[in-house]
């Protein structure tokens, strides 16, 4: 199974917008930056991000130690807002978890030690004066007034435990000692001047350490709307100051959707949503929408993750892989594509092997095409999943599948559903879970016919349909079994005896009655009749006209037999669209006992055709 977390492994080609984000980043030279790592869910910004981060950090251990000073000039910091959501305020534990980094490098150094205290105390009084709701507050000899008064009990010890940064003691005693002159007494607390001398300390403080901090915040278009404004507006406290730089992967529309809820009322436009996170962000970069190539490259590396986890394929093979298909994406703009010799080549001779790259190649056309996948990383993680999942789950219960029918079928039920319950209802235990209609339509998109309904002739369908196995021919129950996670599942009552199935298919290409027919009804008896009759009408349900005396053969010749089995008959017969029933049955309904009560009710229906109704009331006038 694939975990949905972030890696920094590249499997989609993101390595060379890392190495330029990184690069960037470096050629700053201590200059503020920022960056917004920009793409819909699942596309896969996480792992960029992380990709980002680790390059810096590869670039800062490269660098020898020189006079005591930190080797790494760059400190990566990542933050994550959406789990702080509910517990703390996001603003509150971005600024924290800044203070507690730099108190950590500037523990050795006095001079620089003094100075982080005081960057902590100002963290501490941003995040009472947050609490407390107000803009400016007035403290006065120790003494906490107005609506800081008020929650006070719950925040003093932000001021109690000033000495050692990250612990918290209730204590009220002597705030203004504590403050250690931050605040003088009876003198306004000013809070863009507070502001101001919070950021004029932490750029002294990374000047003096001589490192670059580098915030990765992730996951923001995971929170609430009230979470990620408050992100956001802690990033504003710490932007633009000298040796700081910010990489925020978010997407775009979240945001302003964010924003016009932070503003709600306001009647702000989409532009003016868009100009707010436009102001934080000075270098856009979207992740990189996935052709074609890359989705099937990163299904094949996939694969192939998993076949070395388990021992199939060698360890030095995959590795091989990694290098050689982001290598082949690089210059897909040359014309190197991912196409089958490329493939085979990564695998050799295993024919195991062989198979899941043309899988691989089958699916990653059909899921870049498909509208509902759109070769989303984190969606074709999950297909991939539940397939193997599938897998899992069938030898316990005694079934043998191949993943590339698991894989077609899993792809139907994401891409077409209403098609695939189309088809999953035509699987009974009686026609032994075989589809004819599927059959069918497999052979004329392999021999570029038309199509029927239910089958739409588009090109997605097509290429379904064409993408081996074929379904058609094959026992469709153990795959639909297994699928029950998406649907529920009845294939039928499974009590007929091997007469009854006989008679069902009899049934099914009688035209006219004749006594064999006859013979095998009475042999199998009116309660396998009846089961018979049932299945084999459910089995023509698809081409059935409804103006055909052929197509009722069944029913009247079943009821000649057995005439209780008139009821059972009449229900089937109910189940007829009228708009399609034509004159032309009527005749020989009309001569059955069980079916007059039928037409009695249908004559007053508006559904009806008019040459139906017609037909009906000429058969009651002669009778």
């Amino acid at each position: 199974m694939w975990h949905d977390n972030e890696t920094a492994i590249d499997y989609l080609n993101f390595g060379v917008v890392a190495d330029a984000c990184a690069s960037m980043l470096t050629r700053a030279n201590g200059e503020p930056i920022s960056v917004g790592v920009s793409g819909g869910w699942g596309a896969g910004k996480s792992s960029l991000v992380k990709m980002i981060a680790s390059r810096l950090e590869a670039l800062g251990e490269a660098k020898p130690v020189d006079d005591g000073k930190p080797g790494n000039t760059f400190v990566v910091l990542t933050f994550n807002p959406w789990l702080y959501q509910d517990f703390e305020s996001a603003r509150s534990a971005l600024l924290q978890i800044v203070g507690d980094e730099i108190v950590r490098l500037a523990k050795e150094n006095q001079t620089i030690a003094n100075k982080a205290a005081e960057l902590w105390r100002r963290i501490n009084l941003l995040r009472i004066a947050q609490l407390s709701g107000e803009a400016a507050l007035t403290l006065t000899t120790g003494i906490p007034v107005g609506a800081l008064g008020k929650t006070f009990n719950t925040i003093a010890g932000f001021f109690s435990s000033l000495e050692k940064p990250g612990e918290v003691a209730i204590d009220a005693e002597g705030i203004g000692s504590a403050a250690n002159g931050l605040l003088k007494p009876s003198e306004p607390f000013s809070m863009p001047a507070h502001i101001q001398a919070f950021r004029d300390t932490l750029e002294e403080l990374l000047a003096e350490l001589e490192i670059t901090l580098v915030i990765f915040v992730d996951d923001l278009d995971r929170c609430l709307p009230q979470t990620a404004i408050s992100t956001l507006e802690s990033i504003r406290l710490l932007l633009f100051i000298r040796r700081s730089a910010f990489v925020v992967a978010a997407d775009n529309d979240f945001i302003k959707a964010a924003v016009k809820v932070h503003f709600d009322g306001a009647g702000i436009s989409s532009d003016v949503a868009t100009n707010y996170f436009d102001k934080l962000i000075q270098v856009p970069l979207h992740v990189p929408r996935l052709g074609l190539n890359e989705a099937k490259a990163y299904l094949v590396l996939l694969l192939l993750e998993r076949e070395a986890n388990v021992g199939t394929f060698a360890r030095d093979q995959f590795k091989n892989a990694l290098r050689l298909v982001p290598e082949r994406l690089r210059n897909s703009w040359k014309g190197e594509t991912i196409n089958q010799d490329f493939l085979y080549a990564l695998v050799g001779e295993n024919e195991a092997l062989r198979g899941l790259m043309d899988l691989a190649e089958g699916l990653a056309s059909l899921l870049h095409r498909s509208s509902a996948v759109n070769a989303n990383p984190r969606l074709m993680k999950r297909f991939l999943n539940t397939i193997y999942l599938r897998e899992a789950l069938s030898a316990p219960q005694g079934i043998q599948l191949d993943i590339a029918a698991l894989a077609k079928w899993h792809l139907l039920e994401r891409c077409d559903e209403a098609l695939a319950e189309e088809i999953a209802g035509q699987v009974h235990s009686d026609n032994d879970g075989r589809v004819q209609i599927l059959a069918d339509a497999e052979n004329a998109a392999a021999n570029q016919a038309g199509l029927h309904e239910p089958f739409k002739d588009n090109p997605f369908t097509r290429e379904w349909l064409e993408l081996p196995p074929a379904l058609g021919t094959e026992d469709l129950r153990p795959l639909l079994h297994l699928s029950r996670d998406s649907g529920t599942r009845d294939f039928g009552d499974d009590n007929m005896t091997p007469d009854s199935r006989q008679l069902r298919d009899v049934l099914k290409a009688a035209k006219s009655g004749h006594q064999s027919l006859t013979d095998l009804i009475n042999k199998v008896g009116p309660d396998q009749t009846g089961l018979a009759m049932i299945k084999a009408w459910q089995n023509c349900s698809t081409t059935r006209t409804w103006r055909s005396n052929e197509e009722i053969v069944m029913l009247i010749e079943c009821c000649k037999v057995f005439p209780e089995l008139g009821k059972k008959a009449a229900s089937l017969l109910e189940q007829a669209p009228l708009k399609q029933v034509g004159p032309g049955i009527i005749p020989t309904l009309g001569a059955q006992s069980w079916a007059r009560e039928v037409l009695e009710r249908w004559k007053d229906l508006n559904e009806l055709p008019k040459n139906t109704k017609a037909a009906i009331e000429h058969l009651r006038k002669k009778n």
